[in-house]
């Protein structure tokens, strides 16, 4: 466990060390933060907004401009997602309003997951519920999460351009079901392009995780303030 003693902190820079821990990766760290901050009586909301989705934000910044790559972001993520270990259950007892929710798998075919995870892992860091289906996904498997789960993105992944076509198959299942018109759908992958998205039917084409959590993040605040 982390040596370090934060009850010294004011509470301003214990938040600031939650974010300095978990850029750094230091998952064991960032759970002493937390269970301080718990500690203090801090709600798991304000928490996950000033510690570790404000972290993840700043990961993100960096992973975009090339000054972290991608083994420092996985752990990052990771020690997000220690955090988040302890602040689901409270946030769940709480009904604590999250950004929104999204669906996301690799394409049949396809057994790549190390760029659907790290996206998957930066959605929730970013305040989203994430239900990841995992690799080789069938157009079915979709569709049944999106009738369960209701969410407001799908996000699709391939690595393989055998695999790339796929994502149209799960498009027009989703299409024939009368679920395409409720969602957002993302698609990513490194051969995956611009043009591939819109010829697939596609909403949006994340280029890398970054991206793809500013793509979704700026569709759904902007889906909230559309007059109803």
């Amino acid at each position: 466990m982390a040596e370090f003693d934060f009850s010294d902190l004011s509470d301003e820079d214990l938040f600031l060390q939650m974010q300095d821990d978990l850029y750094d990766g230091l998952a064991d760290e960032v759970v002493a933060g937390v269970q301080e901050a718990l500690r203090r009586g801090f709600s798991a909301q304000a928490i996950l907004d000033r510690g570790l989705v404000a972290g993840m934000e700043i990961v993100g910044v960096d992973f975009r401009d090339g000054i972290l790559f991608v083994p420092e972001v996985l752990m990052s993520a990771n020690a997000m997602k220690a955090g988040m270990e302890l602040l689901r259950p409270l946030l769940t007892q709480t009904g604590a309003q999250q950004l929104g929710k999204m669906v996301i798998g690799t394409v049949k075919g396809d057994i790549h997951d190390i760029g659907k995870n790290l996206v998957a892992m930066m959605m929730e860091g970013a305040g989203l519920e994430v239900i990841d289906l995992g690799i080789n996904v069938d157009a079915e498997t979709f569709v049944e999460a999106v009738k369960a789960h209701r969410p407001e993105i799908l996000g699709m992944s391939a690595l393989l351009t055998t695999t790339m076509p796929y994502m149209k198959v799960v498009i027009d299942a989703l299409g024939e079901e009368g679920l395409r018109e409720s969602l957002f759908i993302m698609v990513g992958g490194a051969p995956v392009t611009e043009s591939f998205a819109q010829e697939v039917g596609a909403d949006a084409y994340g280029r890398d995780a970054a991206v793809s959590v500013e793509i979704a993040k700026e569709y759904l605040l902007r889906r909230q303030n559309q007059p109803t």
